[in-house]
């Protein structure tokens, strides 16, 4: 990410997407993607919720369409979780701010992973409901 003064902080997220209004949200490179910030965002019901809800569409979602049962501010967090561990993209349209799979960046990384653990929550989901 650009400081202030211009200079590059190599610890951040690069910013890869700018929405037509000038906001833009921060996103690690694909090559910056980590296993265990995957693993860590998918670890939590509800971040698993969002991602096999994406994964079910395989098209961007804007943040109201997922009815979680937490707090607006707890899902704004859950989205920041996995837009910063490389799971999924933000970009804003108009006012909405629309969330895609990495499925593409995740599957060249990390063959089979996602697949692996989106088949394991279907089968867990089916196993005690939800």
């Amino acid at each position: 990410m650009v400081g202030v003064e211009g200079i590059r902080d190599e610890g951040a997220p690069a910013v890869t997407d700018s929405a037509t209004t000038g906001r833009a949200l921060p996103h690690p490179e694909c090559e910056q993607i980590r296993l265990e910030s995957v693993l860590h965002a998918l670890s939590d019901s509800m971040r698993l919720r969002i991602v096999r809800e994406l994964a079910a569409t395989e098209a961007e979602l804007s943040c109201s369409f997922f009815d979680l049962p937490v707090t607006k501010s707890t899902t704004t967090h859950h989205f920041r979780v996995l837009r910063e561990s490389g799971v999924i993209r933000q970009v804003y349209r108009g006012t909405a701010k629309m969330n895609g799979l990495r499925r593409d960046d995740l599957d060249r990384l990390f063959p089979g992973l996602l697949d692996s653990l989106l088949a394991a929550a279907d089968r867990q989901a089916a196993r005690i409901g939800g």
